[in-house]
């Protein structure tokens, strides 16, 4: 009788902590991505068979445009994406939607990520030279930020800075090329193909590398009810870094495959350092934040404890 009560007893206990215990999670995550050179990890990894390795399946949903990424995320139909740090204050700002988990790139002292380049022949040729000429933009994005923080680092006054707003990298680039535009600020690797077409440095975040960079950020849901199948996808996107830093000539056909850099630039563009597993820190993002609120377009700082999460990076 007491031995038929004790495997009552402790079937029931089973019963118990089975029923409490959370639902497995679906290993899977569905990335939106843009065709930018931060991609290429992703690709590699899964060209690589890492993210199988991992026990994960990751789903590459190619979008034409920021905004049409960030559609869906706002629709919950991709759980993480390539964006920065001002996008992910705006997302933020009035409920908290997304994370950011990794770095995606960082500006160094040998590679740019954000440049301010002059038109051939505009006579522009240091930061002094721009104080009240417009140079073009994207308002209310981290190109605009670095813009703003770049010349005053380099001595500018608020009021000397003058900015025209051009959305589209391509027409940006297109003006400069044309003289229509004296001055820019473009990402690389467009910044690279400029250079390549005449344009010339005026100053870029080599020298300043806090505030070049992009991020890995995934929904709230997602790493709320996925958490380790975020962290096996971070784990393979180290190894896939890892392999790219190590041999960057290697991967130059992806570069075009998945054009992910500019056609004029095969064979010719050299492959940053991807960084190693990190974080935004605490100042970075709430500079961004001091930035936008100058801007208008923050009414209030948000807590960087909610909105940048270091831990899901490999230990």
């Amino acid at each position: 009788m007491l031995r038929r009560f004790l495997t009552l007893t402790i079937s029931l206990a089973v019963l118990l902590v089975s029923c409490s215990q959370a639902p497995s999670e679906t290993p899977t995550l569905k990335l939106g991505l843009l065709p930018v050179l931060e991609a290429l990890p992703v690709y590699v990894a899964d060209s690589k068979g890492y993210f199988k390795s991992e026990g994960i399946s990751v789903e590459f949903v190619p979008v034409a445009s920021a905004a049409e990424r960030d559609q869906l995320m706002q629709a919950g139909q991709i759980d993480g994406m390539i964006n920065d740090l001002v996008s992910t204050v705006l997302y933020n700002k009035d409920t908290q939607k997304i994370a950011v988990v990794r770095f995606a790139r960082l500006a160094t002292p040998s590679s740019a990520q954000y440049s301010i380049l002059a038109a051939k022949g505009s006579g522009i040729t240091k930061p002094a030279d721009l104080k009240g000429v417009e140079v073009g933009i994207s308002e209310g994005t981290v190109i605009a930020y670095v813009t703003d923080r770049l010349l005053e680092a380099e001595g500018l006054q608020p009021g000397d800075i003058k900015t025209t707003n051009i959305i589209k990298i391509s027409d940006r680039m297109q003006l400069l090329d044309q003289g229509q535009l004296k001055a820019a600020t473009l990402p690389d690797p467009f910044s690279t193909l400029a250079l390549q077409n005449g344009a010339t440095v005026v100053v870029d975040d080599r020298t300043h590398t806090d505030l070049g960079n992009s991020e890995w950020s995934f929904s709230v849901n997602t790493l709320k009810t996925k958490p380790n199948t975020v962290k096996k996808f971070l784990s393979a996107l180290e190894k896939a870094i890892n392999d790219i830093n190590a041999s960057p000539s290697q991967y130059n056909s992806v570069l075009i495959d998945k054009k992910l850099i500019p056609t004029p630039l095969a064979g010719k563009y050299t492959l940053p350092h991807f960084p190693a597993a990190s974080v935004p820190t605490e100042a970075q993002f709430n500079d961004v934040q001091t930035w936008m609120i100058s801007k208008g377009l923050l009414q209030t700082a948000l807590p960087y404890s909610k909105l940048v999460d270091s831990s899901f990076l490999p230990k």
